[in-house]
């Protein structure tokens, strides 16, 4: 029987499983039913016993069918060793129909091929594949403006019509469709000691990006001289000499005769250009680009040139982000005196993005977060509410490794998860999503170490159009523009440090006080409205009268509940919860609350 002819150039691929066993193979130049190439699970390889519900039936026979033929076999004992999962043994060479049909064999349940099989470096089976599917038409950033010291856009790119990117130490490239594979080889040998070994992982990226990535058709964009230019890509990647290597690889460029001044570009634009890479997929801003140059959308066979005829396809029209007006509606709902403060409030957020309520306990500081935050953002489902605590930490609120069960094989393992903050921020930034206000609730928000929950977010919080390269996922991320934080801070909580001058610069704070509006009347107005007394609002002004500092006031909240209208409520909450504040704020001053801070105290007239 002929042996099966390995793909040429790729190395041998493993798959490890959780009990340490492992599963050896090679992509096979021949191509299987899917279009894909087919993959061979060597002999001696390890395939675990169990399966599991999402293993289609087809291979569930295959599984079943090798067992029955001892192409699969139960893995002999070893008494030095114990197995805390089974597994089979691969007897023969077993040739698959492609890599995913061969990990899920060895998985026991469907899974990617192209992600699970790795080389011994770890690089992914993927990088060896040519490109599937991608968009009918993307956006791409290519800086040029600075190398080594050259402004290409200005002396090359605008002038000659095309774009272009270095590799002076490259071989000559045979294939117009190279894989990442073959591009990090070429990368590796050329560069050696030219170039760290971050430097020549970026630089692979890019090259993929640039020769194989890319396509006529697609949108590019680059700044010069602080505007940005953009152009529809009209060439296929050649390689040609250049003086210095700077420009020897290059795509002809239809370049738009006018350009746009960085500072007038839209933010999601600015957040995109802030990237620090030299190729950057701009798709996810393409609408805006689209806008700004005005242009119908060509569609895919257009743009490709297989028809003659220009026909074009409609974009929804773009939304800009804002927030609703201030209703009497509103201003009803919440008891606020003068609408005028909520009109400040909704410019404050427009304006700063970041705002912080803050005052004494009872003071209706998260209510009111949230009712601001459901009427602005159209609804809870875009409201997040998390609480600061001092054991938070940035892990928790944006991204961190967290130990995870794998619903298939049960074992827990560590992976990088997404917080609050980073599940809001992709939930702002979808498609369709970008005009739509989102906001994040942060209850408590000076009880934790913020520094330290925050992390390189601090200078996003004050710097919207800019990305930072993340700690773990190192994403280039942005804070998307609709994407609004309101924070609350109770001020009678001494144990803990006030905010840092760096929190405030990034916050507009705004004061709830009992002795201010809105809050200092709004007892009286929601007695007024529920038909009530008025005797706990002139009780709770009495009180806060009394107390000489102002943060550690009684907010109206504690009377705002309909447990204080029954029989005896209003003493029971005054004493079991007005009071201990109060003796916690006087501890070991020697004063008698009860005498002073009492109702019936309060309700004798003083002298």
């Amino acid at each position: 029987m002929p042996q099966p002819e390995l793909l040429p150039g790729t190395p041998e691929f493993r798959i490890k499983l959780p009990n340490g066993d492992e599963a050896r193979g090679y992509l096979l130049s021949e191509f299987g039913g899917n279009g894909t190439h087919k993959f061979l699970l060597l002999e001696g390889s390890s395939v675990a016993a169990d399966t599991w519900p999402t293993l289609s039936d087809h291979a569930r026979r295959i599984r079943a069918d090798l067992r029955a033929d001892g192409g699969l076999v139960d893995t002999p004992a070893d008494p030095g060793q114990r197995r805390s999962e089974r597994s089979w043994l691969v007897t023969r060479d077993i040739e698959c129909n492609s890599p995913s049909a061969a990990a899920s064999l060895v998985y026991g349940y469907a899974a990617s091929g192209p992600d699970s099989w790795r080389t011994a470096e770890g690089h992914p089976l993927a990088d060896y594949q040519s490109t599937g599917w991608r968009a009918p038409r993307k956006a791409w950033l290519v800086r040029g403006s600075n190398v080594s010291g050259h402004n290409l856009v200005r002396q090359l790119w605008l002038a000659e019509g095309c774009v272009s990117l270095a590799g002076a130490h490259l071989p000559p490239l045979e294939e117009s469709d190279p894989t990442k594979s073959a591009l990090r080889r070429f990368v590796e040998e050329g560069y050696e000691g030219a170039a760290s070994y971050n430097q020549k992982r970026g630089l692979v990226d890019e090259l993929h990006a640039f020769l194989t990535q890319m396509r006529v058709g697609d949108t590019v964009a680059t700044i010069g001289d602080g505007c940005l230019h953009i152009g529809r890509i009209t060439g296929d990647a050649v390689q040609t000499a250049s003086p210095g290597g700077l420009s020897n690889l290059r795509r002809t460029v239809s370049w738009m005769p006018r350009s746009h001044p960085y500072e007038d570009l839209p933010e999601e634009i600015q957040q995109k250009l802030s990237v620090q890479h030299d190729v950057v997929d701009l798709t996810g801003v393409l609408d805006a680009l689209d806008g700004l140059t005005g242009e119908t959308v060509l569609t895919a066979a257009t743009a490709t040139g297989d028809t003659g005829e220009h026909t074009t396809a409609e974009r929804p029209a773009h939304r800009e982000l804002t927030l609703p007006g201030v209703t009497e509606e509103l201003v009803a709902d919440l008891l606020v005196h003068d609408r005028a403060w909520l009109d400040e409030m909704r410019e404050l957020l427009i304006d700063e993005r970041q705002l912080v309520f803050y005052g004494p306990p009872g003071t209706g500081k998260t209510y009111l977060a949230m009712k601001l935050a459901e009427y602005f953002g159209g609804g809870p489902e875009q409201v997040k509410i998390v609480q600061f605590h001092p054991s938070y930490a940035y892990e928790d609120f944006f991204e961190g490794f967290r130990p995870v069960e794998d619903p298939e094989t049960r074992e827990v393992a560590f992976r990088l998860t997404a917080g609050p903050l980073r599940e809001l921020a992709d939930l702002a930034s979808r498609e369709g999503n970008r005009h739509i206000p989102h906001f994040l609730i942060i209850d408590e928000i000076n009880r934790a170490n913020l520094a330290k929950v925050f992390g390189e977010l601090y200078f996003l919080l004050e710097y919207r159009t800019r990305s930072v390269r993340l700690t773990y996922s190192g994403d280039d991320f942005a804070l998307p523009p609709n994407l609004f934080v309101i924070g609350t801070m109770n001020t009678a909580d001494r144990s803990i440090a006030l905010v840092d001058a760096a929190m405030r610069r990034r916050f507009a704070f705004v004061e709830l006080s009992p002795r201010t509006e809105p809050t200092a009347g709004l007892l009286a107005r929601w007695l007024k409205r529920e038909g009530r007394d008025e005797e706990p609002a002139r009780l709770l002004d009495a009180l806060n009268a009394r107390i000489e500092d102002a943060d550690f006031a009684i907010g109206p909240s504690y009377l705002m509940k309909p447990g204080v209208y029954r029989d005896g409520g209003l003493e029971r909450t005054w004493r079991t919860k007005i009071l201990p504040l109060l003796e916690e704020h006087h501890f070991g001053e020697g004063l008698d609350v009860t005498a002073r801070y009492g109702l019936d105290a309060l309700r004798e007239p003083r002298l």
